[in-house]
């Protein structure tokens, strides 16, 4: 799963620069490996694939949804369709695919641990944090109720015990991320970091979940609603 921990060590790539390119070299290598993937699960019962992604299995195929959204995976051709009829994009299908093929069952942890925390994760943490969590706080750190507003938006759950602004997502069926945050003052910057739950690993490689979290990230700043209806 190639992409993402390559560009990461570019010190020169920044912020949004560095998740497009990110994007762009994961979404090449995808094209590539889209067949391969699709190969490896239609040597499995599909019956197993949906047990352990905790995906629907009905005659049409297999259904779960992906950042809230419903895909179906026509059986047995393994293509990713979107609710309007229409195929997934390249990057969402290799996301999809990569997680039935590695989804192997496990219960979620319900514990949180850092990005360095993943196999392989240490070396990269720098960078990851750079384009999620540093960007997340950079854009919302002083308001804790934009961050609250977000999450809101995208059926974030709150989680109070484990910082002061915390939410928990869903975008696989599987797979938690939590968005957190520790509001700055004028001493002391704000923080925030994407975390995954310990099972993470079990679901995606370590490349595919930074994404995610980036992702993640993206997502909730662009879901923050007007400073004025903030005061409301």
């Amino acid at each position: 799963m190639a992409g993402l921990t390559d560009l990461s060590g570019d010190a020169a790539a920044q912020g949004q620069e560095q998740i497009a390119q990110a994007h762009a070299a994961w979404q090449q290598s995808m094209t590539r490996r889209l067949q391969e993937l699709r190969d490896v699960l239609s040597q499995r019962d599909p019956h197993h694939v949906a047990a352990c992604s905790g995906a629907e299995i009905s005659e049409a195929g297999l259904r779960l949804r992906y950042w809230s959204n419903p895909i179906l995976v026509t059986l047995p051709e393994w293509q990713l369709i979107r609710a309007e009829g229409e195929p997934c994009p390249t990057f969402d299908a290799g996301m999809l695919l990569y997680y039935l093929s590695t989804a192997d069952g496990s219960p979620l942890a319900d514990r949180w641990i850092a990005f360095r925390e993943l196999p392989d994760g240490g070396f990269y943490h720098q960078a990851f944090q750079g384009y999620s969590g540093d960007l997340l706080a950079r854009a919302i750190g002083q308001q804790p109720e934009a961050l609250e507003a977000a999450a809101q938006a995208l059926g974030g759950i709150r989680l109070p015990h484990l910082a002061p602004a915390a939410f928990a997502f869903t975008p696989l069926p599987r797979v938690r991320l939590a968005a957190v945050l520790w509001p700055g003052d004028e001493d002391f910057p704000a923080r925030a970091s994407i975390l995954f739950d310990a099972a993470a690993s079990h679901y995606l490689p370590t490349d595919g979940l930074a994404l995610l979290g980036a992702g993640l990230a993206r997502r909730l700043i662009r879901a923050v609603p007007p400073s004025g209806s903030l005061e409301e």
